[in-house]
């Protein structure tokens, strides 16, 4: 295996544990455990939108938010991506449609691994980010940005088996 074999692999993992989790309902999507700001609604949505924001940056193409951003209807807070969020703008992230969060993070990951198929080995060492020290070079952030998937989706996993 080489490093797009790998990170196309690794980069299916997120859906998988998101397209595991039970049906829930809207309420349960919605659910803030604990007071927690983050709701597993809002967990998949920023683990689609972290994607989607990230890849178009190194692409620039176009996100795939656009093809998703009237059935969210969100509004303006649906454009970010939620990083800095606070605990009431987080709260307006509500979707009560999990299948619509499985299929927007489904089309944002498989834009990923449409990316990864462009690239060579030594795309993976070209510094794309120099606010950062050391210098971000494009293979660390197609990890970053699959780890920070697995994570949310991991932590909307722990919701779903939490006592409510």
């Amino acid at each position: 295996m080489n490093s797009i074999d790998i990170l196309t692999d690794l980069s299916q993992r997120p859906l998988q544990a998101a397209q595991a989790l039970p049906d829930l309902s809207p309420e349960e999507l919605n659910r803030h455990l604990g007071g927690h700001p983050n709701s597993i609604a809002w967990l998949l949505w920023h683990s689609g939108r972290e994607i989607d924001v990230q890849l178009s940056d190194l692409t620039g193409g176009p996100q795939q938010w656009e093809d998703f951003r009237d059935r969210f209807d969100l509004g303006e807070m649906g454009d970010g991506f939620g990083l800095g969020h606070t605990p009431e703008q987080a709260a307006e992230i509500r979707v009560d449609d999990q299948q619509l969060l499985v299929a927007y993070l489904n089309a944002t990951l498989n834009a990923f691994t449409e990316y990864l198929e462009t690239l060579s080995e030594d795309d993976f060492d070209e510094i794309i980010d120099e606010n950062w020290t050391p210098a971000v070079t494009r293979g660390v952030r197609m990890v970053s940005i699959i780890d920070d998937a697995i994570q949310h989706v991991a932590q909307a996993a722990f919701i779903v088996g939490a006592p409510a």
